[in-house]
């Protein structure tokens, strides 16, 4: 423990945490699926004190794992249980915005800036940080850069990776390399900072990143819709898309998602009478005030009522009722968590593949796991269509897991021989390791042992994370 106690006089008592309560959050992920507990919880307040544990952890031979808000779904941010002694290094300090510049349409934020800081530090300046999805309020820019992030908007702006100008990493020799350089254009080399987003802290630590701003929204519409089938949502998104609007989010959601909802979501209730068998969420947006959107969602929704495409719809008369509508997507993990025991999949598919993507699912859940419930919801505007296996009622965590132990290969093969990927927006953490082993190319799994070989020749970080 020498190390930890030196640690200790650098980044004082307060932030070197050993006592079993201190670290019990730091050892469990937010599904309480995966743990394992450190020998400390170290938060420095610096870039120069994250050097300090690297190297003197580096110096022992403690594995080191970065962590931010801790809502990450794959077991990224925890110990592994079997694996060598190590330390969490919480990034939840390292919380300034730097630098905002609204003529560049870019801020500076530290690692430790949770993503609706980020938000509002750039609505205050009339920008648009565009990541979103529903732990906005409390994932950290580390982690949603470590996992390349997705959410809701990825069909307009992509994800995180797609946000990020430059980055400041503290290397596993204690190095930094700073490249937060807000250039659109640098032909100078390999983008080096594509190695770490993405990498979720197998490479080096996240400090700082230059991210990427729009145009704020002057307005927005949103309606939710009832389809027929995944077909039909296809062939909504497809007109939605050719409307001349912006569209920003197109979300698909199964019938058996709201019924849950209105279980346990609190007072939730759809917009609409839970008859159909499937709904979809689109919203379009425009930078100028003068657009006229609500005439566009209008007519594009009445034009696909009329070829069978829609069969109701409401759409969203104030800002309350806009929010309304997307809590039901956003309080869906929750929700869906509260619920009972499932086996889920975090999978992308190519748009046009969603349809057959959802009906081979279903029929694979329905052939092996008749007692089960297939549930599927997710961004069908960018292929990304979340998917789960339910327990029936009256069965623990612990036997289903047991029981629909394939259900995940099932759906993770399914979206590979679609051309899509068994790893969408969570990354790979702990959960998908096996995943990697079957499904990544061998050509690529050689060149990441190499760059991982090459940045991080003592293996202290992140461990048992990512590679199989």
């Amino acid at each position: 423990m020498g190390t930890i106690q030196n640690l200790a006089a650098t980044l004082g008592e307060r932030n070197c945490l050993t006592a079993e309560e201190d670290l019990a959050p730091y050892a469990v992920d937010w599904r309480g699926t995966w743990r394992g507990t450190p020998r400390a919880v170290l938060r420095p307040g610096s870039v120069a004190e994250v050097q300090a544990v690297v190297r003197a952890c580096a110096a022992e031979g403690l594995a080191i794992v970065p962590a931010g808000g801790r809502t990450g779904l794959c077991g990224g941010a925890v110990v592994a249980e079997n694996g060598p002694p190590a330390v969490v290094l919480s990034l939840e300090r390292l919380n300034r915005i730097r630098d905002v510049d609204a003529r560049d349409f870019s801020l500076v934020a530290e690692a430790g800036c949770v993503i609706q800081t980020v938000q509002q530090a750039a609505a205050a300046v009339d920008r648009l940080f565009p990541l979103s999805w529903g732990a906005q309020g409390s994932a950290m820019v580390g982690g949603a850069l470590s996992t390349n992030a997705g959410g809701i908007r990825t069909l307009r702006w992509g994800n995180a990776r797609d946000l990020v100008l430059g980055l400041e990493v503290v290397l596993p020799d204690g190095r930094v390399l700073n490249d937060l350089r807000r250039v659109r254009k640098d032909n100078s080399g390999y983008a080096l900072r594509h190695l770490f987003l993405g990498g979720e802290g197998t490479l080096g630590v996240i400090t700082a990143a230059a991210l990427r701003l729009v145009p704020a929204l002057k307005r927005v519409e949103t309606a939710f819709v009832a389809v027929p089938s995944p077909e039909a949502a296809l062939s909504l998104f497809s007109r939605m898309m050719a409307s001349g609007a912006e569209v920003i989010a197109f979300e698909l959601i199964i019938r058996r998602c709201l019924e849950i909802v209105e279980v346990m979501g609190n007072g939730l209730r759809s917009p609409l009478p839970v008859e159909s068998p499937w709904y979809v969420m689109v919203e379009i947006a425009a930078s100028h005030p003068a657009v006229p959107l609500r005439e566009m969602l209008e007519d594009t929704l009445a034009a696909a009522m009329e070829a069978g495409e829609v069969t109701d719809a409401a759409l969203a008369d104030s800002e309350a009722q806009r929010a309304t509508f997307w809590r039901i997507r956003e309080d869906w993990p929750d929700c869906h968590r509260r619920h009972g025991p499932s086996v889920g999949a975090d999978t992308s598919v190519p748009v046009s593949a969603v349809p057959e993507f959802c009906a081979r699912v279903g029929a694979a859940f329905a052939k092996g796991w008749p007692e089960g419930e297939f549930i599927a919801l997710g961004h069908a505007g960018d292929g990304n269509i979340h998917v789960s296996l339910g327990a029936p009622p009256g069965v623990s965590r612990e036997e289903w897991r047991v029981r629909a132990a394939g259900a995940e290969a099932a759906v993770n093969a399914i979206a590979v021989e679609l051309g899509g990927s068994f790893s969408a927006e969570h990354g790979i953490g702990q959960s998908k390791r096996h995943a990697m082993a079957t499904h990544k190319d061998a050509v690529a799994l050689d060149l990441m042992r190499a760059v991982k070989a090459a940045i991080d020749p003592g293996g202290v970080m992140n461990p048992g994370k990512m590679l199989p």
